[in-house]
């Protein structure tokens, strides 16, 4: 009998670590870069000790689960399929816009097709057109180098980001979503590294591919009760038919959203967030407008309080993960990690080096990741951007200044480590 009393407390003891310990850990075979998998484990730990009612992580899209990006994927599917349809007019696209892009645009594309008609955009005949297009879209300039965008607030929009979701105006959504279906597949039965040619423009990416430790974090999360949400400056449909490949279902992803007509198709404007009215056309999932669409939509935060920082931490996800500076909002809000994939944007790394509250993770990308950046960050200078675009010093999320950093988590031959 004293025997058993003296093993009752171990015995209890161990059952309750076994009781609050999480149902599933990440898989082993996926490389992770140093202890960022344990740290990730440990944290699921905690949430199962935690018992909260609801926790949240969010996820980035592009090159954050994918490699490769499936906005330009779809619009350059379809661009090669005749999928673009002639507008009313191209200065209307976008109130960014800017006079010459208008100019050069109309120049190339007007004579094509009647408004609300396809553009062959699939033809040489047309590469005028089409490499103006993706001139503008993918390199923000006309073909003669013009600025194609002026005005906007770089803190709450990207144009050229909202601009793609805006040619897809006169689609519905369900054709939106086929055109991503044929996009994506195509994209990932492509071989890695694979390039392709829109127009007569070369060298554009045509494989994607699902990071396999990305998948399995969030089925990992999922098996612990964590509610796994998407939030991409990508088109909405576009990211909903690439995120239920990995499990995760439309509603639960929160990317750029057009207002449609009231014949269900989308229109060249956009729905806003927060105090920001639909058809204003000044905030999307970008940056600090990413921080208004997961509050409203994921939180149910209301009105301008949707564009600040929720001191009810109930009201901000536990874990958060992205690759760009556009991210850097809602990974700032994060409560437990914060897990940053290095493609060497500054403003993103400057923070994640920074490492303010100890909980920023930084990984190489799990494809082709970046060797060191040998000049590191100007942090404490022009890392930065101001909502004039023009560029400043950085700041953490407490608001303290933050000093020059140096870039220590990479891969030197250009192929995935774990060190």
């Amino acid at each position: 009998m004293p025997t058993i009393l003296r093993s009752a407390p171990l015995l209890l003891l161990a059952l309750t670590a076994c009781d609050l310990a999480a149902v599933r850990h990440l898989d082993p075979q996926h490389a992770w870069y140093g202890d960022n998998a344990a740290r990730i484990d440990a944290m699921l730990d905690e949430l199962a000790a935690a018992s909260a009612e609801r926790t949240v992580a969010v996820f980035d899209w592009d090159n954050t689960i994918i490699k490769n990006d499936v906005g330009d994927a779809t619009m350059f599917w379809m661009l090669r399929h005749d999928k673009l349809l002639q507008p009313a007019s191209w200065a209307e696209t976008s109130r960014w816009l800017t006079p010459a892009a208008a100019t050069a645009l109309t120049t190339a594309c007007a004579a094509l097709a009647e408004p609300g008609q396809p553009l062959p955009t699939s033809a040489l005949t047309s590469a005028a057109c089409t490499d103006e297009i993706v001139s503008v879209y993918y390199d923000g300039a006309t073909l003669t180098g013009e600025d194609a965008f002026a005005g906007w607030d770089h803190r709450t929009i990207e144009p050229a980001y909202a601009w793609t979701v805006q040619l897809q105006a006169g689609h519905t959504l369900d054709d939106l979503r086929k055109f991503a279906d044929a996009a994506i597949a195509e994209g990932l039965a492509a071989d890695e590294g694979a390039e392709q040619t829109v127009g007569t423009t070369t060298g554009l990416a045509a494989y994607l591919r699902v990071y396999p430790a990305m998948q399995d974090l969030i089925a990992t999360l999922q098996a612990d009760g964590v509610d796994v949400w998407v939030l991409s400056a990508s088109s909405q449909p576009l990211v909903e038919s690439f995120a239920a490949r990995v499990g995760v279902a439309a509603d639960h992803v929160v990317g750029v959203r057009a207002i449609l007509d009231s014949d269900g198709k989308t229109t060249p404007h956009l729905q806003g967030c927060g105090d920001v009215a639909d058809g204003d056309d000044t905030l999307i999932t970008y940056l600090e407008g990413k921080r208004c669409w997961m509050n409203t939509a994921i939180f149910g935060v209301e009105g301008a309080a949707a564009r600040t920082v929720q001191t009810d931490t109930a009201l901000r996800p536990a874990f958060a993960a992205g690759d760009s500076d556009t991210d850097v909002a809602f990974l700032q809000d994060a409560t437990r990690l914060r897990l940053v994939l290095n493609r060497n944007k500054k403003e993103l790394m400057c923070n994640a080096y920074n490492d303010a509250g100890g909980n920023w993770l930084i990984n190489p990308m799990f494809i082709d990741p970046k060797p060191e950046l040998a000049d590191g960050y100007a942090c404490s200078t022009d890392a930065c951007s101001a909502a004039d675009g023009s560029k400043t010093a950085c700041a953490d999320e407490r608001g303290s200044p933050i000093a020059d950093q140096k870039d220590t988590v990479f891969c030197a031959d250009g192929t995935y480590c774990t060190r």
